[in-house]
Parts: structure tokens; sequence; C-alpha cells
């Protein structure tokens, strides 16, 4: 499984809301800006991101987005969801039915079960406030 430039991207976009709450709704270009990322790179993003409720958005003079939760109540395995889909490492472990017609005789299917679990354990105990957190105390997450 490898997290393409989009799941990384909004990530970093959300982070940089948390961090920027207190100045209300924050531009795109702003959050483009800081983070080093192209407007057009993240405004084909901001659908996803809407489109699931992660996101608030204001239009016109001083518009922008906003986050619409407290960064507690993000994970970084529901982000990752939203912009890369299911976090399998294997196809069939996609969906929450296991329909493969070898998955009764698969020797390995519980190397893959247990892969899976780990990465959402993993990605699923990871809040967007643990990142700000821990980056304000000096141990960032390299992302």
């Amino acid at each position: 499984m490898k997290i393409s430039t989009k799941g990384r991207y909004a990530l970093r976009m959300l982070i940089d809301l948390a961090q920027h709450s207190s100045d209300g709704y924050v531009a795109l270009k702003d959050i483009a800006e800081r983070q080093g990322i192209s407007t057009k790179y993240l405004e084909q993003i901001v659908p996803l991101l809407n489109k699931a409720d992660l996101l608030r958005t204001n239009r016109g003079y001083q518009g922008g987005y906003s986050l619409s939760k407290a960064p507690s109540q993000y994970t970084v395995g529901e982000i990752l969801r939203v912009t890369e889909g299911s976090l399998s490492p294997v196809s069939c472990l996609q969906y929450e039915v296991n329909d493969c017609p070898r998955k009764n005789e698969c020797v390995t299917l519980y190397v893959w079960e247990g892969l899976y679990k780990a990465i959402t354990d993993y990605l699923d105990g990871i809040s967007l406030q643990e990142i700000i957190d821990k980056a304000a105390a000096g141990n960032d997450f390299c992302i």
C-alpha cells in the first residue's frame, strides 16, 4: 500500500486548518502557500473532503475553509479513506464482505487480515490534535 500525494496533501491541509482555526475561514491560497502545495491541486482535494463533511465552506469576501469538527475528532485513517479509498493491502479485503472465491482455502489470508488490522488500528489511533500536539512538542510526524 502506498499513500498518494492526494492523501498526504489532504492531511496537511486539514492540519493547517486546525493550526489556523483561530483565524476563522482560511483561504485556499494561504494554505497552499504555507504548505508549498499548488492551489489547483488543493482545489481537486476539497470536493472529496466536502463530500465527507470534513470541511465547512464560506464563499465570498473573507471566505475560505474551516474544519467541521474539533481536530481531536479527525483520525488519519478517516482522512486517508476519503482520499485513497480502502486502506486494504489486498483487493479481497477492500469491502466489508470478502467475496473472494479462494477465501476458504487461502493460506495467506490471515497475513493480509493482520496487516490490514495493524494499518487501520494505527491510522485510526492518530488524531489531527495528536499530530499538532506532537509537532508543538518538537516530535514531528513525517507525512
